[in-house]
């Protein structure tokens, strides 16, 4: 027997969410022979490929129209944790064409349900473009995920520099070079008991290299565990 969907959600929401998770696996697929995307692999690659040209900017080009949403799996597992937090403020660095941020959505408008506390989820997204979509994606869903969202499109190095509310979780699902860069940003806004979530943290492990040693640094206050989901999905809980 199959596991229900821990996911409290109108049923249009839940088939739009399906159907994005297929198209994100159909996309990757296409362009990793391990079927899954990491940018340092990519980009890895693009530098054997092409030597004369830059290599981050044939990424971004590269990525413009691909999804790579977060595993269906794991966007149900940080649903489940926010609402077993009681977490209302999360931090969204990678929000691409908005999957995810859709269960954060969710999760954000239970937990506000349930304790009457105030939060929202702050997306950030690069491109205008890819931001755009998202949005479309938010309003067939309606209210109760587009009310939630403050999306912030541009660089999230800057956008993420004033007006963050104590972070109750912040979801690391960029590229591999930007992890502890964005980090240390949203660092000073997270409340002790915070917890920390990226993606692809064992096929991934070249790329964050940086990042999982700051991680687990001692003095750096993190508390980590790999979690079993395919690729890796690390849990750091912050505990200065």
């Amino acid at each position: 027997m199959s596991t229900p969907s821990p996911i409290g959600a109108p049923q249009h929401v839940l088939d739009l969410l399906h159907n994005l998770h297929q198209k994100s696996l159909d996309q990757e697929a296409t362009i990793s022979k391990k079927g899954k995307v990491f940018s340092a692999d990519v980009i890895g690659d693009l530098e054997d490929q092409r030597p004369k040209s830059d290599p981050k900017d044939e990424f971004d080009r590269l990525m413009l129209d691909k999804f790579i949403a977060l595993d269906e799996d794991k966007c149900q597992f940080t649903y489940q944790l926010i609402n077993a937090m009681g977490a209302t403020n999360i931090v969204e660095a990678g929000t691409s064409f908005g999957v995810s941020t859709i269960y954060l959505a969710l999760a954000v408008a239970k937990t506000k349900a349930a304790t009457g506390k105030p939060g929202t989820v702050i997306a950030t997204e690069k491109e205008k473009e890819k931001a755009d979509v998202a949005q479309q994606y938010w309003a067939q869903c309606g209210p109760t995920v587009q009310q939630e969202i403050d999306l912030r499109v541009g660089d999230l190095l800057e956008t993420l520099k004033d007006g963050l509310p104590r972070v109750d979780l912040l979801l690391l699902d960029i590229w591999s070079a930007l992890a502890l860069p964005t980090l240390k940003t949203v660092l000073p806004s997270l409340r002790p008991g915070a917890v920390v979530l990226t993606d692809n943290t064992i096929s991934g492990a070249k790329g964050y290299a940086d990042l999982l040693a700051f991680l687990r640094a001692p003095e750096n206050g993190f508390q980590n565990m790999t979690l079993p989901f395919t690729n890796g999905f690390e849990m750091s809980v912050y505990r200065p």
